[in-house]
């Protein structure tokens, strides 16, 4: 099966302290994960790229992929902020059924299209399982300016999951919004203001009821 072992995003590593997570050497780890905090690009901030392992091809429709042998990262950490995993990584595409088939060309595990709009706006979604994360892939709207439905998929934000909203409250005070009922039945979800001033979208979510993390 496909894992994400690292995220390379383009961010300072002190905001992310901020918020309540250990960092090291500008590497966040998360459920066994590495974020990696960089410098951007010629300016450019966001999430740069990702490196997974059991994939067949980098090729992912545009999403920035670098290719890895799995590592043996710890994934027991629990940061001060309650983080204990990544729930999933968000991405858009101006193509959806054009982003599935190269993603599954890949050999990512797609567990479902959803084609009803959802509370947030979303038309329609495609969800495919990794190794402990799901990777949610959304359709952009056309009606939206500058919309090319030619341009590649882009890697967007991140969802967390936080076993003790209390303690992000207290790590994040004046930046965290929620938490509040999530769309999937049974969890709640915060979302990080832009008065944190990160570079991507950040939520965290409370567990899958009937998943247990150690």
């Amino acid at each position: 099966m496909a894992a994400v072992e690292e995220i390379l995003i383009a961010d300072r590593a002190d905001r992310w302290s901020a918020l309540g997570f250990s960092v090291e050497d500008g590497v966040c780890e998360i459920g066994g994960i590495a974020l990696r905090f960089v410098e951007g690009r010629q300016g450019a901030t966001g999430i740069l790229d990702w490196e997974l392992s059991g994939i067949a091809s980098t090729e992912l429709d545009g999403l920035d992929t670098r290719l890895a042998v799995a590592r043996d990262l710890p994934d027991g950490r629990t940061h001060p902020n309650g983080t204990a995993a990544i729930d999933h990584v968000v991405a858009f595409s101006p193509d959806l059924d054009r982003t599935v088939r190269q993603l599954e060309q890949a050999g990512l595990d797609l567990r479902r299209i959803r084609e009803e709009p959802t509370p947030a706006g979303a038309l329609r979604q495609a969800f495919f399982r990794l190794e402990g994360v799901i990777l949610e892939v959304i359709q952009q709207p056309d009606d939206r300016p500058g919309y090319d439905r030619s341009r590649p998929a882009r890697l967007w934000g991140l969802a967390l999951v936080c076993a003790d909203f209390e303690a992000l409250t207290r790590c994040a005070a004046g930046v965290i919004k929620g938490p509040r009922p999530a769309v999937q039945e049974g969890r709640q979800i915060a979302t990080v203001t832009r008065a944190a001033e990160l570079a991507i979208p950040l939520a965290f979510m409370s567990g899958r009821p009937g998943v247990r993390r150690e």
